[in-house]
């Protein structure tokens, strides 16, 4: 009988890839990062995935996200990623769902439905209202840190925020979780002291001095490379099937 999860099976046997399949999961924000989680979680067999994103594919995407091709210019990532999900199994429950998650949008949302929740959103606004969420209804949730202006994907570790050290993320994170009394926190973090993009005042465009939802003041976009964030993408996908996989 065909079986397209044979060499997944060999290594863990079939009780894992069952508790895998009956998994539903989410996760929030599909572009560098986030993408690269949706691959590695649909290819480890998890049941359904619910993928949250309101962008769309841009020229400045091609660099790193799994989403962004020249066929998809203009696309929603979410659906995208959702039409590559069932390409690659057609079994998993995919939803697409566009959505800038916010605190104004976070009742859309109802958490307490997922086994585990994969937080890959930009915006430090968005990240405390869902984390603040998750631990409220003890939902399991792991949070990308930043990958942004780095170079090395060895960095990149899995640990609880209080560790963290030297990502302004991060740091800003700990820093309002703890307001929240929120203490811990799983994350996926570079221990890399983040680079100073080289980035003279003509480059500007209006794409990168664009503001998110969320923030109140001109984001400044970062420098990045294909590898950290895919790798930081796999990191989450990895921890998350170890721990459903092997509860």
């Amino acid at each position: 009988m065909s079986d397209q999860f044979i060499r997944t099976r060999l290594l863990v046997g079939d009780g894992p890839l069952e508790r895998l399949k009956r998994a539903r999961v989410a996760v929030f924000g599909v572009g560098g990062v986030g993408g690269y989680a949706v691959e590695a979680l649909a290819r480890s067999g998890i049941g359904a995935l619910h993928l949250y994103d309101d962008d769309t594919v841009s020229e400045s995407n091609l660099n790193r996200q799994i989403a962004a091709l020249h066929s998809t210019l203009g696309q929603p990532k979410a659906e995208v990623m959702a039409r590559r999900v069932q390409d690659i199994n057609p079994d998993c429950q995919v939803k697409a769902v566009q959505l800038f998650y916010l605190p104004q949008t976070a009742s859309q949302v109802d958490l307490s439905q997922y086994d585990y929740v994969v937080d890959c959103i930009d915006t430090v606004t968005a990240k405390l209202e869902l984390v603040t969420r998750c631990n409220a209804l003890q939902a399991k949730i792991i949070s990308a840190m930043g990958t942004g202006n780095k170079f090395d994907p060895s960095a990149l570790v899995v640990t609880d925020i209080s560790k963290t050290q030297g990502c302004p993320l991060a740091r800003t994170m700990r820093k309002e979780l703890r307001r929240r009394g929120i203490n811990h926190l799983k994350v996926v973090y570079s221990t890399e002291l983040p680079t100073h993009p080289l980035r003279p005042a003509e480059s500007e465009t209006p794409e990168t001095s664009k503001t998110r939802p969320g923030s109140t003041a001109r984001r400044d976009t970062p420098g990045s490379t294909p590898f950290v964030p895919a790798a930081a993408g796999l990191l989450l996908a990895a921890e998350v099937t170890r721990e459903i996989g092997l509860a």
